[in-house]
């Protein structure tokens, strides 16, 4: 049966999952109430696990080292009381390779090289090559929806993750090209590196423990679109 998490964790966990974000942004991310999550916030910032910071005329919350260290030790006891906890580092496992290629596409969106500069950068003037990157991520949407599947089994807050990365391709596909990797938007990238943060922060993983997951990629190989599969696909 699908645990569900308590409202205090949700929002304490949706701050280290949003990294710094004002109090709506945070009820928004679990569909939480802005009033009562306003009030958890204040709570927790009473015990020192948040803190809430303006800078530039921007204000919002983020976790102390605290607070990450008591959002770890909650994540860690929840994921004990559910059926079956080694589920989360299975779909962990499977997660690891589809990150590598994940960080490929990335990189293939924001660069492409040319005989005299390897690292140029991608000024989208190239719809094969756009188009081979958006089908890179398209392969993996298709991958992540088992992995989604087998969280939100366990864990109810991990449920939407496949669609909301879909959401943000589907945007891409239409020529949005901000939904690919911007962070000012809920696009690909940014929810493939929260679900990342989800499941080190369930798991109490170190970041920068983590085996090496990088696919190395021909940068030259085809980039005729949709029709030419790339070399994971």
């Amino acid at each position: 049966m699908t645990r569900d998490s308590s409202p205090d964790l949700l929002v304490l966990h949706a701050v280290r999952l949003r990294g710094f974000a004002d109090t709506p942004a945070l009820a928004h991310r679990f569909g939480l109430d802005p009033g009562p999550t306003g009030k958890s916030l204040r709570d927790h910032e009473a015990r020192g696990l948040v803190q809430r910071t303006e800078f530039a005329g921007t204000a919002g919350w983020s976790l102390t080292d605290a607070g990450r260290a008591e959002n770890e030790r909650l994540l860690a006891a929840e994921l004990a009381q559910t059926a079956d906890p080694d589920a989360v580092r299975r779909a962990y496992g499977t997660f690891l390779p589809l990150n590598g290629l994940l960080r490929n596409a990335c990189t293939d969106w924001q660069l492409r090289p040319t005989p005299d500069d390897p690292l140029a950068s991608n000024d989208h003037t190239d719809p094969a090559w756009d188009a081979g990157v958006i089908h890179e991520l398209a392969v993996l949407a298709r991958a992540l929806t088992p992995v989604a599947d087998r969280l939100g089994k366990v864990l109810t807050r991990f449920r939407g993750y496949d669609t909301r990365f879909s959401a943000a391709l589907a945007r891409a596909r239409a020529g949005d090209t901000a939904w690919v990797d911007r962070t000012d938007v809920d696009s690909c990238h940014r929810v493939w590196f929260e679900l990342h943060e989800d499941l080190i922060a369930t798991l109490g993983i170190d970041r920068g423990a983590e085996p090496d997951t990088a696919v190395t990629m021909d940068r030259g190989h085809d980039r005729s679109g949709p029709g030419g599969a790339p070399p994971f696909a």
